[in-house]
């Protein structure tokens, strides 16, 4: 049978390395779900007319980014459609509005081009 060492230098290396292990463990447990909700809770809209060239613009304090008829950016915490005025505001007419919560229904998208006019 093989004796082990049980000095207080050995005990302080295994607790060391179990709660290294253990920090580990956690911290990818609370980043995980917090980058996949992350990804989901961003706003996706279909302009009315297709930029020129790719477009960035800070709407709201979040940075919009646009490619031909697209646009998306993150939730900013407003009232969708506030956030949705902004944007048609910012990049013209919309012709769709998309969140976490779903598409803007007609009367919805409607609303908000007639607010940003």
């Amino acid at each position: 049978m093989i004796a082990l060492n049980h000095s207080p230098l050995a005990r302080s290396l295994v607790a060391a390395g179990l709660a290294l292990v253990g920090t580990i463990a956690s911290f990818s447990a609370t980043t995980t779900p917090a980058h996949a909700a992350a990804a989901s809770e961003r706003y996706q809209v279909q302009l009315g007319t297709a930029l020129e060239a790719p477009k960035s613009k800070i709407v709201n304090g979040v940075v919009w980014n646009c490619s031909g008829d697209t646009c998306a950016g993150a939730v900013d915490g407003a009232r969708p459609i506030n956030t949705c005025v902004k944007v048609a505001k910012a990049f013209g007419p919309l012709t769709s509005f998309t969140g976490p919560k779903g598409a803007f229904s007609a009367d919805e998208l409607a609303q908000c081009n007639a607010k940003a006019g």
